[in-house]
């Protein structure tokens, strides 16, 4: 007679173990899949989308094509991009003064800020 070993007794359980976890994970998923509602896109929701998009190509547009400040204490300005290259092109005549100019221009926009003062001691 053939008696199984010890491991074909130990396969066994294993597999029908991994077999049911398999199968109560496909029900969980099933299940979580439909009792979770998904929003339908109705005419509202497609109408904010637009709206939505709208405002920020106008905001894109403001930014590309009209002058700004982006930092006023520190002089930092907005340009179309049409007006930064012919600025670009009539300072560039002399490269020599551009580049020193450009280092200034980089030294006071990435200079920090003054620390606050400190508040007094309470004991003075």
């Amino acid at each position: 007679m053939n008696s199984p070993t010890t491991s074909e007794r130990t396969v066994w359980p294993v597999g029908v173990g991994f077999l049911i976890a398999c199968f109560l994970f496909a029900v969980i998923v099933t299940v979580v899949k439909f009792s979770t509602p998904v929003p339908a896109i109705d005419a509202d929701r497609a109408v904010m989308r637009v709206k939505a998009l709208a405002e920020i190509r106008a905001a894109e547009n403001q930014a590309l094509n009209h002058p700004g400040w982006i930092k006023q204490d520190r002089g930092l300005v907005r340009l179309p991009i049409s007006v930064a290259m012919q600025i670009t092109e009539r300072e560039w005549q002399d490269p020599a003064a551009a580049r020193s100019n450009l280092t200034a221009r980089v030294e006071k926009a990435t200079v920090p800020a003054p620390k606050a003062p400190e508040k007094p001691s309470a004991f003075e």
